[in-house]
């Protein structure tokens, strides 16, 4: 039975794939910040490390659409989503002694075509 949450596994996975395929390694998966019992909490699908001598890490997010109706799937990272992104890399990296350079990119999944975009949006 195919459920949203496997078609969402699923393209995570092809993402991640596209990713590594770049020279990017994965630091986590499924980074999830609870907020409370009113509030949405902070996802990040995929951290990663860029292949860079900064070691910058990659916080992305993974959209997908049967389609490019709508504007397809790089169009549904609202503002609301970026911020939930954002909020997610400021408590990853409150983790760390020292915060390398960072930035926020989008794997948008079209049917079958697959597009990164880097630096998709800023933390601004």
């Amino acid at each position: 039975m195919v459920t949203t949450k496997s078609r969402g596994d699923e393209a995570e996975e092809r993402a991640l794939q596209h990713l590594l395929a770049q020279g990017l390694t994965l630091v986590e998966r499924n980074y999830r910040v609870a907020r409370g019992p009113s509030a949405r909490g902070a996802e990040v699908d995929l951290i990663m490390r860029a292949p860079d001598a900064d070691g910058t890490l990659v916080f992305v997010e993974v959209r997908q659409r049967s389609g490019r109706t709508h504007g397809g799937a790089a169009a549904t990272v609202t503002r609301g989503k970026q911020r939930r992104c954002i909020l997610g890399a400021q408590f990853y990296l409150s983790n760390l002694k020292v915060w390398p350079p960072c930035r926020f990119d989008v794997v948008a999944i079209d049917g079958e075509e697959v597009t990164w975009l880097p630096a998709a949006f800023d933390a601004s």
